[in-house]
């Protein structure tokens, strides 16, 4: 067997793209509760940034489906772009963009391709720069990860791993997996299920001060968690679960743990309430909340 390397370092998940029916309710959403502030908009998309340096953290698509649109990795130059389709190409995985410049809002130079569920991901660099905003207030630095479905973990972990060259951080049981990029402890994660579709997107906040004062202004909307406030055992990150107008979850955390490469030993983790929730403060998740992150089955996304 050819052994084939990663086909590129990614430096971190940069945005995801969500497809929804509800278009302006949850632009709206995203906007004026949840603290992201609007790009750009057209007729049918949106693009939304929190105060980090990404041009924009969610991509809010108009469509007749929900779900996932696209998940979007950062890579660090134009020329590993243009190495990774070579690569990409090597395993016999076709581009179905780029690489090349990409005609899109926010620029950049990049590919998109299909994974092995048919999951939409693009890698980019050089993608266009905005002015840095404060940190004062509650509201999301950016997209921190992204949770999957998948009927087939084994084969997800394997896919992300060898191909686009993350690296396992944690399982619990064998439900889900944790999987990292860069020194946060996930940017990934699986949880085995029915079928592919969309679990969760999580927004980081600064702190938990952040964190706790972000769920104040939701609540000041009108908008209680359906799971959470809490903290988790793998990742120790603080964890609040909401839904948007499409039905889709969203998640404010803080304080993913940082991995360091060489000292950090990936361990199983018990599927156990006091490990769910080390603070015990969320309870269990509602039936509500579970059936939201089950989502509908995606079947096949080309």
């Amino acid at each position: 067997m050819t052994h084939h390397p990663p086909i590129a370092r990614l430096r971190a998940l940069r945005s995801v793209e969500l497809l929804t029916p509800a278009f302006a309710e949850a632009t709206d959403f995203y906007e004026d509760a949840w603290g992201l502030e609007v790009v750009e908009s057209e007729h049918s998309a949106s693009w939304l940034r929190g105060t980090g340096e990404e041009h924009h953290a969610l991509q809010l698509t108009r469509s007749d489906r929900t779900g996932l649109g696209r998940l979007v990795f950062a890579v660090a130059t134009p020329a590993e772009i243009d190495e990774a389709a070579r690569r990409l190409e090597a395993r016999g995985i076709v581009p179905v963009a780029g690489p090349g410049p990409l005609d899109q809002v926010g620029g950049g130079y990049g590919l998109r391709f299909h994974d092995h569920e048919g999951r939409l991901v693009e890698l980019s660099a050089e993608t266009w720069a905005v002015e840095p905003r404060g940190r004062e207030a509650a509201v999301p630095v950016g997209v921190t990860h992204t949770v999957l479905n998948t009927p087939d973990i084994d084969a997800a972990v394997a896919f992300y791993r060898d191909v686009l060259g993350l690296r396992v951080s944690d399982w619990s049981e064998h439900q889900m997996a944790f999987l990292r990029c860069n020194a946060d402890h996930h940017c990934i994660a699986f949880n085995q299920a029915e079928w592919v579709s969309l679990n969760h997107v999580a927004y980081e906040m600064s702190s938990v001060d952040h964190f706790m004062r972000g769920l104040g202004r939701l609540r000041h909307h009108g908008i209680v968690p359906q799971w959470g406030p809490g903290r988790h055992g793998p990742g120790n990150n603080t964890f609040s679960y909401f839904t948007d107008p499409t039905g889709l979850v969203c998640e404010y955390t803080s304080e993913v743990a940082q991995i360091v490469e060489d000292r950090w030993i990936a361990k199983v983790w018990r599927r156990v309430p006091e490990l769910s929730d080390l603070w015990g403060t969320a309870g269990p998740p509602s039936k509500e909340i579970r059936c939201h992150m089950a989502g509908r089955p995606e079947g096949e996304q080309k």
